[in-house]
């Protein structure tokens, strides 16, 4: 799977909605599902969660997997592309846009610190308290030292994002990674 880059503000609105981006994170982590799979890990009934496929899939965010289906009634979905990112500046000629792509960081704010917040406050096992971290750093860069750093950091996420999981054995649970840089003051 290669990245998509996108570039239209259509396509980014179709991940403004907290449950779309929900059934989009899911679909990387878990790989291919049917909605009523999607409904079970949500929530949410299944009516709901076909709608917002096919919003997802109108949108070129997912794609449906015939392959997968055991018969001619059964839908499967998965992810277009591994990694989807947009750059802020292809949207700031057009206010509408610009909001659009402000509302999906905004969002996706919210719900990288209320993972956080819920890992935090929540009942953890003793084998992953020790593994997790929070890292931080006051750095002084250009902008371009910036997206480089970016480009390093997204790589190394992509790495192990993409990686043939191993047949060992051992339990995996899914993990958020996220990082943000940006100008600010300590």
């Amino acid at each position: 799977m290669t990245e998509d880059q996108i570039k239209n503000s259509e396509r980014l609105s179709a991940l403004a909605h907290p449950l779309r981006r929900r059934l989009a994170d899911i679909l990387r982590a878990y790989g291919p599902a049917t909605a009523s799979t999607l409904a079970e890990r949500t929530g949410q009934a299944v009516g709901n969660v076909s709608h917002h496929l096919r919003v997802l899939g109108a949108a070129g965010i997912i794609e449906e997997a015939p392959e997968l289906a055991r018969d001619k009634r059964e839908r499967w979905w998965r992810r277009s592309s591994e990694n989807l990112s947009w750059n802020r500046s292809d949207f700031a000629s057009d206010p509408a846009a610009a909001l659009v792509s402000q509302t999906v960081q905004s969002m996706l704010l919210d719900r990288h610190t209320a993972a956080a917040r819920e890992w935090l406050l929540g009942e953890q096992s003793e084998e992953w308290v020790d593994t997790s971290f929070v890292a931080d750093r006051w750095l002084m860069l250009t902008p371009e030292e910036l997206e480089e750093m970016a480009r390093e950091i997204i790589a190394v996420q992509l790495k192990w994002g993409t990686r043939e999981i191993p047949d060992d054995g051992r339990e995996r649970q899914s993990v958020l990674v996220f990082s943000y840089g940006m100008p600010a003051q300590p």
